[in-house]
């Protein structure tokens, strides 16, 4: 989408010097000028809304129905409350008489990007500070554009700095805490661990220090819930923005005498849970938003499998996803070698499997595949029909190994009402029908 300044301490140490020296005039300027600036940096945002929307979305991968109808009314509604504390000040605190604390160093996140920007930067321009914000390295380009706005909004020069960066550009802001002419607050939203690390590098400093970290926040359910508004809730509080929030419900406690229910109620709510192209208005799960993210997710499904969990995972969508149906159904895991399930099939018995794997297509001339799990994993198609009825004349036979983005195996062979010669790739998406046969050789496994 774009290429971006990695800033280094040099650049950090300009954007806190033009945040230092801004500081005199803003923080004198009479309050409900400071408001002005405040409702028309809002007025701004609303009207470039849809395109903020479409950038937070792209960049990000967030659904567009969250970035449209969720973030952004948030952040517009962000700077108008706070438009209206900056002459009211005095009343929020019973006989103090509250002042700016002066350069504000701002940390944000990858999860919600120009929320986040605008909880940082909101209150502290309402309260007469000057900020130096750092987007997340994988989100900076809603942070660019609120910049071009403010700029648009004729906020004086200095006011907000925006520097773009990685690990390195935070440590540079953390490191002028406290300094001479440096940071007199920080505020960092983000993991634990990069917490801990701010935590200890600001200690002592007498620097002014805010601290949202991760958390697991638990889901309870009990017996007498209504169960269905329970599933709702447990829905949204751990799949909304891709399970990207802070306080997402990470954890889910049911009493024992609903387990099994509740869990077969989430399962089909599961199923209804659209996965897709993030700019669709349909869909509820878009992109997870970096590789890393992707690849630290997959780390802790893998070492919940390692620790024997029971792991259920559906999808109805064509963004990859690795799926493991409960019950009768079968189901391709993508990334795993052959099929699982828990039916019993027995000799010559069949059931149906959807085919979720990773975002490919069908031709639908193949029609119906007839395959069987080989002992060391691999498929072989037993028989393929062309014309809508079973082809029993010859074989077609394949082997095939999983592999993300990939064909699920190749064929040859002769087979069809006239013997005519196949060969081609058997690529299945979402939805399609797929016939498992076992042989004798399997019969009764799982």
């Amino acid at each position: 989408l774009s290429q971006i300044a990695e800033s280094d301490a040099a650049d950090v140490d300009a954007a806190v010097s033009a945040a230092r020296k801004a500081f005199k005039g803003w923080s004198k300027l009479p309050a409900n000028e400071r408001a002005k600036y405040l409702y028309r940096i809002a007025r701004r945002i609303q009207e470039r809304a849809r395109e903020l929307a479409i950038l937070e979305t792209m960049d990000g991968g967030k659904p567009i129905k969250e970035s449209r109808d969720e973030d952004l009314p948030l952040v517009v509604q962000h700077f108008f409350h706070h438009a209206g504390w900056c002459d009211k000040l005095a009343y929020a605190f019973a006989g103090a008489q509250p002042k700016p604390v002066g350069v504000c160093g701002q940390i944000i996140p990858w999860n919600f990007p120009l929320m986040m920007a605008a909880w940082k930067l909101a209150p502290a321009l309402a309260c007469g500070n000057t900020c130096v914000l750092k987007p997340a390295e994988t989100t900076p380009l809603t942070a660019l554009m609120l910049a071009e706005i403010l700029q648009e909004c004729g906020l004086p020069d200095g006011v907000v700095n925006i520097v773009t960066g990685g690990p390195d550009a935070g440590r540079a802001i953390t490191a002028l805490a406290g300094a001479k002419n440096g940071i007199d607050k920080i505020a960092f939203t983000g993991s634990t661990e990069v917490g801990k690390a701010i935590a200890k590098a600001v200690a002592g400093t007498g620097v002014k220090l805010t601290l949202e970290l991760g958390g697991k926040s638990p889901n309870i359910v009990f017996a007498d819930a209504a169960l269905d508004q329970a599933v709702e809730g447990v829905v949204s509080g751990i799949w909304f923005n891709q399970g990207h929030v802070c306080c997402a419900g990470s954890r889910l406690f049911v009493e024992e005498s609903i387990h099994d229910d509740f869990v077969a109620r989430l399962g089909r709510r599961m199923q209804q849970l659209r996965v897709g192209d993030p700019m669709d208005k349909n869909t509820d799960v878009g992109a997870i938003n970096s590789a890393q993210q992707r690849d630290q997710i997959n780390r802790y499904v893998q070492i919940a499998r390692t620790e024997g969990a029971e792991v259920l995972e559906r999808c109805s969508g064509t963004i990859p996803a690795k799926t493991i149906v409960k019950g009768n159904n079968l189901a391709l895991v993508a990334g795993d070698i052959a099929f699982f399930g828990t039916q019993k099939m027995a000799t010559g018995g069949s059931g149906s499997i959807a085919g979720y794997y990773q975002g490919v297509t069908i031709a639908a001339a193949l029609g119906e595949m007839h395959v069987i799990v080989a002992a060391d994993g691999t498929l072989q198609l037993v028989a393929l029909d062309t014309t809508g009825a079973r082809a029993a004349s010859g074989q077609v036979t394949a082997t095939g190994a999983f592999s993300a983005g990939q064909p699920l195996f190749t064929y040859s062979g002769n087979l069809g009402v006239n013997g005519a010669a196949l060969t081609g790739t058997f690529q299945p998406t979402v939805g399609t029908a797929i016939s498992l046969a076992a042989p004798g050789a399997l019969d009764g496994v799982e």
